[in-house]
Parts: structure tokens; C-alpha cells; sequence
């Protein structure tokens, strides 16, 4: 049994939920079964609790004209722009992600590649990509159970953007 939870988290809206995974088909014995090639841990039953520490927020940009433009916001907190946007406001934030679970686990932490952005009015898009976070190749619950993450991306306009964007960005962790 492994544990499993998706977080959504934009730049103005944060939500979260809580999903359990599938339990494993246990076989008759071990000649009916795949054999398994992964290192199996024996799973307390602890489910991973996720929290929205910081939400990711492009704050607010100067684009000089309509045309493309790019805002970088990496999860370590360097910023940049390109195209038509000139600056960036200082109050511009990463997400920031703690997670909770059971102590020692590897997990797995997924972004989505892209997301789209809408106009408060719905008229407007705008999209993120190149998603990133500041973990490893292997993140691992320490041992009190802990993980600590932060998260940005790159914002990408075209045309006239002018007003407020909202989206979300579902986050996945779960137990390997």
C-alpha cells in the first residue's frame, strides 16, 4: 500500500486534497504474482500530508507594449525577464511546499509541464511552464517525517495581458 496526495497551488488561488492510492492486488502465492524488482518497504499506513506554505505569485510586471514576453522565477529564487517584459516587482514570491509522512520515505514530487493562467474577466491567457523545484533527484521524508520544497517557473505573454491571471498548479507527492 503506498500513500498518495495532489496539491494545487497558483499564484492567487490555493487548494489542496487528499487521495488515497490504490491497494496493491495481493497474490494467492508467490508464483501467481510479477516478481518484483523494486525494494519494498513496509508501509505504516501514514498518509502524507501536504501544506501550501507559499503560493507562487508572479506579483506584478511592466510590459512595454503588446508582444512576447517572458518572466523567470526559479525555485531558487533568481529572477529574469525577456521580450516585452522590462521588469519584475520585488514582491514576486516561489511556492513553498512542506510535506509531511511517514520518516526515512523516498517520494515522488511531479509538476505539471505546462499550465494556463485565465483573466479575472475570462477573456485573457497566459500559460507557465518549465516548471521546476529546488529538490533532488531522490527526495526523502528525514526522520521526523518532514520535507520542505520550493517551486517556480517561467511565465510566458503574448499580445496585451494587462489585469489579473489565476491558475492552478496540481503538485503530486507520493511514497515510492
Amino acid at each position: 500500500m503506498w500513500g498518495r496526495i495532489a496539491c494545487v497551488a497558483s499564484g492567487i488561488v490555493v487548494a489542496g486534497m487528499l487521495t488515497g492510492g490504490p491497494d496493491a492486488a495481493r497474490a494467492q502465492c508467490r508464483l501467481c504474482s510479477k516478481p518484483a524488482t523494486a525494494l519494498q518497504q513496509a508501509d505504516s499506513g501514514a498518509p502524507i500530508q501536504l501544506s501550501v506554505e507559499a503560493k507562487l505569485d508572479f506579483d506584478r510586471l511592466v510590459q512595454l507594449g503588446s508582444g512576447n514576453g517572458t518572466v523567470t522565477l526559479s525555485a531558487n529564487g533568481d529572477r529574469s525577464v525577456s521580450g516585452t517584459v522590462t521588469a519584475i516587482s520585488g514582491r514576486a514570491m516561489v511556492g513553498a511546499i512542506s510535506v509531511h509522512g511517514e520518516p526515512n520515505r523516498l517520494v515522488r514530487v511531479e509538476l505539471p509541464a505546462r499550465i494556463e493562467l485565465y483573466s479575472v474577466g475570462g477573456s485573457g491567457r497566459i500559460e507557465i511552464d518549465d516548471l521546476g523545484t529546488d529538490l533532488g533527484s531522490m527526495p526523502k521524508l528525514d526522520g521526523a517525517g518532514n520535507l520542505s520544497f520550493r517551486f517556480g517557473g517561467r511565465l510566458r505573454i503574448s499580445g496585451d495581458a494587462d489585469g489579473g491571471y489565476r491558475g492552478d498548479v496540481p503538485i503530486t507527492v507520493e511514497y515510492m
